[in-house]
């Protein structure tokens, strides 16, 4: 299922080398457990938790391939938002206006789960809640983040509103900004920080935690399950597939989800004149109205991080598209021209990992194959808050338990799967040429003026 292939961590991102972390060892030898978790991410670890809260007598296991966070839950910018899918609109025209009210509703219950878990376990993971800007920085932008609105409301939604180019350049002073949508439920935070955090919570409860202990074959037995690593055996009744933009590596999964590459530049520490001349007063997070989004936020240490602009797609099970020099030239330059003060800026940290994208868009979690196991993927680059809630639904699913959750209609839907290689490049590669020339149209008028 997963190349027994051990990596280095600390280069994967500025949060996780930017800490000390000393790794547990991995399995050796046969062990029993109730419960298998494959995957040490933000997913994986809160299926975790939930099981030993809701049931602590469950023997728990989470068997992690690298080290906890090697994926996207250690390399992503760190937003906890209420965002799903590609956006409301598009939910709302594929699967009813209905549902997307319902998936609003979920992450709005997602970016609380994760705040409430930071302060409740005292996770120390510099989280602050600044709320969000969804910027318009063209004439198209503007109609779409207000026809978003303008839906929002339709569907009852509250907590979202627009903010016109004065009132938003008062918050955060770029020449691009024409207005902003404006939502106080939004979280930042460093992501490392928070799933070793999570990882010494569920240890507390006594869940054990494998690293560097990839499965290389999960079968189902009269028992439950049997998943086999490099240098051990786990037997459980039943399992948790937590594998997110890794799931291609897993035969039953292979076909659910394809990784697609973001990337992130991230500056050298901003100084208080910095701060004056682009007026960014309340560190909220920021994301504009692309396709191909840009996002981008201030650390605890007031770096300005930047990611998206593009995404860099693999062939086959190839993983390695962490390093895009053409991706990061352009991310540098699109902090620049967001903000011209900080054009002498110097950059200091560039990476990139992947999130899981399945062909419809959406987040898909469920049963898989039968009730022994569940599996979750499909962030699509929102998952910091969207993980920990389907880490939560997927402990409701493996208690046997019909909850709220449970019912999303995400939950046990059918997946339409990508196709086989090549055709699954040239279908990935058509998407995203299309969101790249659609970007390019859009931004005429700015470039022009």
């Amino acid at each position: 299922m997963n190349p027994y292939k051990s990596e280095t961590f600390e280069d994967k991102s500025y949060w996780l080398g930017n800490d000390p972390y000393v790794e547990n060892a991995p399995l050796s030898g046969e062990t029993r457990a109730d419960v298998a978790v494959l995957g040490g991410g933000f997913t994986g670890l809160t299926t975790a938790y939930f099981l030993k809260k809701e049931k602590p007598s469950l023997d728990v296991a989470v068997l992690e391939g690298q080290v906890v966070g090697f994926g996207a839950s250690g390399r992503n910018a760190g937003f906890s938002m209420t965002l799903f899918g590609l956006t409301m609109s598009v939910t709302s025209a594929l699967y009813g206006r209905k549902n997307a009210a319902a998936a609003h509703r979920y992450m709005e219950q997602a970016v609380e789960l994760v705040e409430s878990l930071v302060r409740e376990n005292g996770i120390a993971c510099d989280y602050e809640r600044p709320g969000f800007l969804r910027v318009a920085t063209t004439p198209a932008y503007e109609r779409r983040i207000r026809e978003e609105i303008e839906l929002a409301k339709s569907l009852g939604l509250e907590g979202v509103d627009w903010l016109d180019a004065a009132a938003v350049r008062a918050q955060v002073d770029s020449p691009s900004y024409r207005g902003a949508w404006w939502e106080p439920r939004c979280g930042i935070l460093n992501p490392a920080r928070l799933v070793r955090g999570m990882k010494a919570v569920v240890e507390r409860m006594g869940v054990r935690v494998y690293e560097r202990t990839p499965a290389t074959e999960l079968r189902r037995t009269p028992e439950g399950v049997e998943v086999a690593t490099p240098a051990g055996r786990v037997r459980a009744a039943r399992a948790a597939l937590a594998t997110n933009a890794y799931s291609h590596l897993v035969p039953g999964l292979r076909r659910r989800q394809v990784p697609a590459f973001t990337h992130i530049v991230l500056t050298e520490p901003l100084h208080p004149a910095h701060f004056e001349r682009i007026g960014w007063k309340g560190r909220q997070g920021i994301e504009d109205a692309r396709n191909l989004v840009h996002y981008y936020r201030l650390t605890a240490d007031n770096r300005l991080l930047m990611g998206g602009s593009d995404v860099s797609i693999s062939f086959g099970d190839g993983m390695d598209h962490d390093r895009n020099p053409v991706t990061f030239a352009q991310l540098e330059a699109d902090v620049r021209d967001t903000f011209p003060a900080l054009k002498e800026v110097a950059f200091t940290h560039r990476w990139g990992g992947p999130v899981s994208v399945p062909v419809q868009m959406i987040p898909a979690l469920g049963r898989l194959g039968d009730e022994r196991v569940v599996y979750a993927l499909g962030c699509m680059g929102h998952g910091v808050s969207l993980a920990h809630l389907n880490g939560r639904t997927l402990a409701d699913l493996l208690l046997d338990r019909k909850t709220e959750r449970t019912e999303v209609f995400f939950a046990n839907r059918r997946v339409f799967p990508w196709p086989p290689e090549p055709f699954r490049l040239v279908l990935s590669a058509a998407i995203r040429g299309y969101m790249r020339m659609e970007d390019r149209w859009n931004e005429r008028a700015r470039r022009e003026g």
